[in-house]
This record gives structure tokens, C-alpha cells and sequence, in this order.
């Protein structure tokens, strides 16, 4: 359920292995032992015997540990804040491989939490109650997709927020297992609805994959990579020549630049296949034909061991603001060496000017909030294996405490030393057998 819809995800399309998940085989295994100890407690009728520091004996004597009813709370000490992501799958998660029993409150995806550095004060993005032993299990597993998610979904959002209003594209499927894509963009999405609902734009989601898309009912886009170019010997012109003529007319030309190492010579040589078709076509009147011939844009994709040969040598490697610049202004100026009818020179001039530039490369939202300030002539960022970082500063583990215990009938306070019980009055119960199969 997310802040903007209000609907669950189905639990039939995030795929969950059941039989694993009530196994344990994703738990880490001293999960495994708790339920074995309280387990075997249970069936022996074992009552507790030790003396507690936190109650007098007479609350303490007797309870029947092994059946121990818990309230556990879940957590993220990220800071200042988290765009929440992966709590419709934890419910999931307790839905079918947790007790029948279980009671759960949760905030909705894409809400956020503040923390500023106190465990004692947090804000639970989940809270269980019931016999621990029936839940022990999935703590792991819960804990895993509430980090991957709400890390990915932040690291999105303030790529986001770097960009300014300018989209962005998502590219980290390759640089992790092809199992987590779909929780994976769905994080971006919800990034991308949290960009939008506070900044009033109306951003798309560009993901790469189709598996990225799953759980949004999206699909993945994409243009050419470098293999293409060198399918065609290293032409990058006639390798967007044949992607123009064989490709749907509903995908994007965005020609790929880097491949020589010679970004403005691949844009003007590209740029003069494309136009006189795309010129004849608007001749004619032919529609398709002209979608077939409009260079929507170029990417830039320069490795940062390589300086392209139309910057100097002082200047850096890899994609700079150099180098967009450069590429910029010779697409701008390209028109002015064509052999142009009568009367199309303003359609020529508009051609280059409306044709976009895409950066890819290492960029992070430091990266882009430096390319913005600059006022660097991007339009769009690709952004990759940076969104998966979960480095210090940007650190989203989330954490499962137990913070009280039910004795005879009464909830009490029963966190270790440096957590106690917290509320989030974004909190909601959840009926764990109304989620939809």
C-alpha cells in the first residue's frame, strides 16, 4: 500500500518462496535456535525459573517462556529521513509463513521517517505483536527487504532532488543479481511518485528492464548500447542509421557517442544521415517517416580513464561539463553545414536544438547537483551502480527490537539497554488475512 494509492501489491506477484521462508532457509540461524529453545520449552512446559531485573518475582515466577507473546518494532537509522519502501512485501512475508495469530501496524510505502541519532527515539515503520517463535524466522528476511528497498528508493529520491525536475534514467540492473530487479524499480518508482508529489511535476519512471517494471505494471525502455556500434565496425552513424530503419517508430534514436572516443564527430555524422531523411518526410507529410528520422537525443557515456578528443588537455576525463558543453554547441551549430532548401532553415536550426542530451557514467546526486548548479545543458541522467550504495552516509540497515513482552495479560517494557518502545502515529493496523493473494 503506498501513500498515493492506497493498494497493496498482490503477494502472488512478489514471487515469495513460502516453503523457504517457513523453513528458514533466509534467516540468519541463530533465529533457527530461538525457536528451537522456545519450542522445546513449550513442549517440556517448562515455566520460567530465573530471576528477572525488570520484574519482582511473583510477575516473573511461572510464565510460560516458551509461548512468550512479544511486541517487536522495526526501525531504520538512516538520517535525517527514508522514503520507506518494502513493507507491503514484509506483510506479505507474515501473511503466509508467519503464525496465524500475528497482529501488525505499518506505515505505507513511500511515507518517511526521521532519525537524528538516538535509538531511543525512532520512528517504527512496523510493529508485531504475538508469539515470537511463530515470527522469529522472518525477522532476517523482513529486515533484508525493508533495507534493499528504502535504500534504493532514498538513494533514488535524491538523485531525484539533485536533478531538478529532470528525469532520470534507471540503470542498476546489471550491476546486481537479475532476482532483485523487480523490488528494485519498484523502489525507483516509488522515488519517482515522491519527486512528484512534492514538486508538482509529472515525471515518467524510465527503468531498463521489464522485470524492473513488474510490480508497477510498467515496462522497460531502452536505446543502443556500444555492442551495436561495434556490430557495425565501430560506424556509429550507420549503426543509428540501421537502428532508425529497422526499430519500432514508437522507440527512441538516441545515438550513443563514446564509442571513438569522438563525441561531437559521431553527433554531426549522425545528424547528417538523420536529417535529409527526416526533411524528406516532412516534405511529404509522412508522419512515420518522420518519427522513424527524429534524433531524439544523444548519450554521453565516456569513461573516466578517457578525455574525448574535443576537449583540451587540461581538461578532465569521463563526462564533464566540458564535454557537454562542447557536444552542446556543435549540435546546436550542425544545421549550419547542410545544404538546406529554401524556406527549411528554421526547421533545420529547430531540429538540433530540440535534440536532448542524456549523461551516464559514475554520476550520483553529488555528481548531478554539480552538473545543475553549473547549469551544465543536460536533460536527462542515467544513473546506475551509485544507487546501490549503503556506504556511512548514506547507511538504511533496519533494525527489529523486541520492546515488550506480555505477562500475564499485561504489555511491559522488556527493550535492551539503549532502545525503548516507540510510536509513529503514521502507523496503521494491518489485517494481515485481508491482504490480497
Amino acid at each position: 500500500m503506498t501513500v498515493w494509492d492506497h493498494a497493496r501489491l498482490p503477494v502472488s506477484r512478489l514471487k515469495l518462496d513460502v516453503n523457504g521462508l517457513q523453513r528458514g532457509d533466509y534467516s540468519d540461524k541463530y533465529f533457527e535456535n530461538v525457536v528451537h529453545v522456545l519450542e522445546g520449552a513449550a513442549a517440556a512446559g517448562y515455566r520460567f525459573e530465573g530471576q528477572s531485573p525488570r520484574l519482582r518475582p511473583d510477575e516473573s515466577a511461572g510464565l510460560p517462556v516458551g509461548d512468550i507473546e512479544v511486541e517487536a518494532q522495526i526501525f531504520t537509522r538512516r538520517s535525517p529521513f527514508a522514503l520507506v519502501g518494502g513493507v507491503d512485501v514484509a506483510l506479505a512475508m507474515l501473511r503466509v509463513a508467519g503464525g496465524a495469530n500475528l497482529e501488525a501496524e505499518a506505515v505505507e510505502d513511500g511515507s518517511r521517517v526521521r532519525y537524528e541519532g538516538d535509538t531511543e527515539n525512532v520512528q517504527p515503520v512496523m510493529k508485531i505483536r504475538g508469539r515470537y517463535r511463530d515470527f522469529a524466522l522472518l525477522e532476517t528476511p523482513i529486515l533484508g527487504v525493508l533495507t534493499r528497498i528504502t535504500r534504493m528508493a532514498t538513494n533514488s529520491l535524491l538523485a531525484l532532488q539533485a536533478a531538478a525536475g529532470k528525469g532520470l534514467l534507471f540503470f542498476p540492473a546489471r550491476f546486481d543479481v537479475p532476482d532483485v530487479q523487480p523490488a528494485d524499480g519498484y523502489a525507483y518508482w516509488l522515488a519517482v511518485q515522491s519527486y512528484n508529489h512534492e514538486s508538482g511535476t509529472r515525471l515518467a519512471p524510465l527503468v531498463s528492464t521489464d522485470a524492473q517494471a513488474r510490480w508497477w505494471d510498467g515496462r522497460g525502455s531502452g536505446t543502443v548500447p556500444h555492442a551495436l556500434i561495434a556490430c557495425f565496425l565501430a560506424d556509429t552513424a550507420e549503426a543509428m542509421r540501421a537502428f532508425a530503419l529497422y526499430s519500432p517508430v514508437d522507440i527512441l534514436r538516441v545515438a550513443l557517442l563514446d564509442f571513438e572516443n569522438d563525441a561531437v564527430g559521431a553527433a554531426l555524422a549522425t545528424l547528417a544521415v538523420y536529417w535529409p531523411r527526416y526533411l524528406d518526410a516532412k516534405r511529404a507529410g509522412d508522419v512515420e517517416g518522420q518519427m522513424r528520422w527524429r534524433l531524439f537525443g544523444v548519450r554521453l557515456d565516456t569513461s573516466s580513464n578517457m578525455r574525448d578528443v574535443s576537449l583540451g588537455d587540461g581538461d578532465a576525463g569521463g563526462v564533464t561539463p566540458a564535454l557537454v558543453l562542447t557536444v552542446r554547441a556543435a549540435i546546436d551549430r550542425a544545421w549550419e553545414q547542410w545544404d538546406i532548401p529554401d524556406g527549411w532553415l528554421s526547421e533545420a536550426r529547430d531540429y538540433c536544438r530540440q535534440i536532448k542530451i542524456v549523461v551516464s557514467g559514475g554520476f550520483h546526486a553529488g555528481k548531478i547537483a554539480l552538473f545543475e548548479r553549473e547549469g551544465v545543458p543536460s536533460d536527462l541522467y542515467g544513473v546506475g551502480s551509485t544507487l546501490l550504495r549503503n556506504a556511512e552516509d548514506v547507511g538504511t540497515d533496519f533494525t527489529m527490537d523486541v520492546v515488550r513482552v506480555k505477562v500475564h495479560d499485561q504489555w511491559v517494557d522488556m527493550a535492551k539497554k539503549g532502545r525503548k518502545p516507540n510510536d509513529n502515529p503514521e502507523l496503521k493496523p494491518v489485517r494481515l488475512s485481508d491482504l490480497p493473494l
